[in-house]
């Protein structure tokens, strides 16, 4: 029916405007996309190409480490500065199949630990896998 109705007031000369007659028709009109210079991205165009911070608070400084209002970024100390523990975190720990392939006297303090642990976890997933079965 709107079809139609569009369809006969094409034919009327004295339409004012274009976008006055899709408001009245009730169509919703918009605006034509033009062509930007610059091709794709033209706000990404603008940006500064080089970085703007000196090289030296880039080889001296955390950038991006402060995560207070106030306060700088953290400097970068020497390695003797930092605790020995920080060295071994990413260190690759035995999984649980592996430590239950070994003696539990011939594991480490930590390792007897880890296997306690870890085994704690698998049985409780065992378990709740179990149940939810029921």
């Amino acid at each position: 029916m709107a079809l139609n109705n569009i369809r006969s007031l094409k034919n009327i000369k004295n339409v004012i405007h274009s976008t006055e007659f899709l408001r009245i028709g009730g169509v919703r009109a918009f605006a034509a996309g033009g062509k930007k210079k610059g091709g794709k991205g033209g706000a990404a165009a603008d940006a500064p190409k080089t970085s703007t911070l000196d090289k030296e608070v880039k080889l001296t400084t955390v950038v991006g480490a402060n995560i207070l209002k106030e306060g700088s970024d953290p400097k970068i100390l020497a390695d003797s500065e930092y605790p020995d523990w920080l060295w071994h975190v990413l260190d690759k720990r035995p999984a649980l199949s592996e430590l239950q392939r070994k003696e539990a006297e011939a594991l480490s303090l930590e390792d007897l630990k880890r296997f306690v642990k870890l085994d704690n976890r698998d049985r409780i997933k065992e378990s709740n896998s179990v149940r939810a079965k029921k």
